[in-house]
């Protein structure tokens, strides 16, 4: 069984989250082409040195698609990410994206219910 995170994880995952989503919503909507990108959460490992960031894409048939090119600009994220919490953290973690799906779950149970 998962141990609950700390508070210094919760804290560290929501200052990450923020950072994140402004970073990625900086890019503006047509480096995704077209697509909306939600910084959904992030948890990060006890010892603060991985992030596992759940995105969330909009509509979900750009998911490959965006996916791809989050993960070709993790590395220059990640250094964005240093250059803002460089002063309250001693690393940057290890970023590690993850398709947050749960959007999509709730819409097939919805279509599901509709029957």
């Amino acid at each position: 069984m998962e141990k609950a995170p700390s508070t210094r994880q919760l804290k560290v995952a929501r200052e990450l989250q923020k950072d994140l989503a402004e970073i990625i919503r900086s890019k503006g909507m047509a480096s995704f082409g077209g697509a909306m990108v939600t910084v959904s959460e992030v948890r990060v490992s006890p010892d603060l040195s991985v992030a596992k960031v759940y995105v969330s894409i909009f509509p979900s048939d750009r998911q490959e698609s965006v996916m791809e090119t989050l993960r070709q600009n993790l590395r220059s994220y990640r250094g964005e990410l240093g250059r803002i919490v460089a002063k309250q953290f001693r690393i940057v973690p290890e970023l590690v994206l993850q398709l947050d799906t749960s959007l999509d779950y709730a819409e097939h149970i919805e279509e599901l219910l509709k029957k």
